[in-house]
């Protein structure tokens, strides 16, 4: 089994909004922190939020997305509002065995990676 499949990525206009979707297997699900993180065309993969008893945002995206999980679906949305085209890139969906609030924005800290969903905004 996968232990990471997102979806819901696609092409937006710029203002408009996207959810994005990661399903992870249950043995995941209930032991780890849950992240998003982002990677546009010859740039560095970044932090976009996380979430475990508590969130964090990076500050590029706080109050326009937001991340949740749905625990009976083993689900982790990403609400993306107010796209804007810097906001292009491939999301990925991350797992990781993280309990540390500030290391949550760290890649090498996570475990698990989906194998991402491009999210293109047209300005």
């Amino acid at each position: 089994q996968v232990p990471l499949v997102e979806s819901g990525g696609g092409l937006v206009q710029a203002g408009g909004s996207l959810r994005l979707s990661c399903a992870a297997s249950e043995r995941i699900f209930g032991s780890y922190a849950m992240g998003w993180f982002r990677q546009a065309p010859g740039k560095e993969r970044e932090f976009v939020a996380a979430i475990t008893w508590s969130t964090r945002y990076a500050d590029s995206v706080r109050g326009r997305f937001t991340i949740s999980r749905d625990n009976a679906k083993n689900l982790v949305y990403l609400q993306m509002n107010s796209l804007k085209p810097e906001d292009t890139a491939v999301y990925y969906c991350a797992a990781g065995t993280i309990t540390t609030m500030s290391r949550l924005g760290a890649p090498d800290r996570y475990d698990y990676w989906g194998q991402g969903t491009q999210v293109t905004v047209s300005s």
